[in-house]
């Protein structure tokens, strides 16, 4: 492994924790002193996800992230928390008994995170998720989201 800062091979771990399925290593290099984090999973078994269409492709969870780092743009959520969102879903699906998935089931699981999270990225998610056509579905779902509060 090399620092990703000076490209160097002298690194040191300075902390180490496992996580679900995977180990998280805090990284230091020795030349540069920059810190960096490094996470190991072991390979699993494909997911493959069934999309609307009914076509199939495999599960990427780089995709997820992009989806989620687009809808909580500008606001107050780290990638941090972005990263473990991703990991959550990921664990969570790998824990179904098929390892074909539904694509409404990743998506609702990431509304579920993000209603929590905050409202605004969970109103972004839903209006591409769910395909709002129109301002009075938009409004919709933001009247449903404040009656449940």
């Amino acid at each position: 492994m090399k620092c990703p800062f000076c490209s160097s091979f002298e690194l040191k771990v300075v902390d180490k924790r496992d996580i679900d399925d995977s180990i998280r290593r805090r990284r230091e290099c020795l030349d540069c002193n920059k810190r960096f984090t490094t996470y190991e999973k072991l390979e699993a078994i494909p997911l493959i996800i069934i999309k609307k269409d009914q076509k199939r492709e495999h599960f990427d969870s780089d995709k997820l992230k992009k989806g989620l780092l687009k809808a909580c743009e500008k606001r107050l959520i780290s990638l941090e928390q972005i990263n473990q969102m991703v990991e959550k879903i990921e664990t969570d699906l790998r824990n179904h008994d098929t390892q074909e998935i539904k694509s409404e089931v990743i998506g609702e699981k990431v509304m579920g995170l993000l209603k929590k999270m905050d409202k605004v990225a969970y109103i972004r998610f839903a209006s591409v998720y769910k395909d709002f056509d129109d301002v009075s579905s938009f409004e919709n779902e933001v009247k449903n989201l404040k009656k449940r509060g």
